[in-house]
């Protein structure tokens, strides 16, 4: 029954997130590090015995890397505009 019960609940957010095709980088990102998390956590903790408590702490783990993945991929792009924005100043 936990088993089914996961699997209903990975499909209810698969369904929610697929509709937010308007979210900023960051929500993306994030969400899509939950979800895949909660989808590992499940399948982890339907081995131990408790898929809804790994889909759970798998979210949280997952959302936190999500995030952690967007603000190093905003790094990446700042340092890149501001280097070719120099390189373009230096060179006139």
């Amino acid at each position: 029954m936990s088993r089914s019960l996961a699997t209903a609940g990975l499909l209810a957010a698969i369904l929610s997130l697929s509709a937010c095709a308007d979210l900023s980088p960051t929500a993306q990102r994030t969400g899509t590090g939950a979800l895949g998390g909660a989808a590992g956590g499940a399948l982890i903790g339907a081995m131990a015995g408790n898929a809804g408590l790994g889909a759970a702490i798998g979210a949280g783990v997952g959302a936190l890397g999500g995030f952690a993945w967007d603000q190093s991929v905003q790094r990446s792009e700042r340092a890149y505009s501001q280097g070719y924005a120099a390189g373009r100043a230096s060179s006139r």
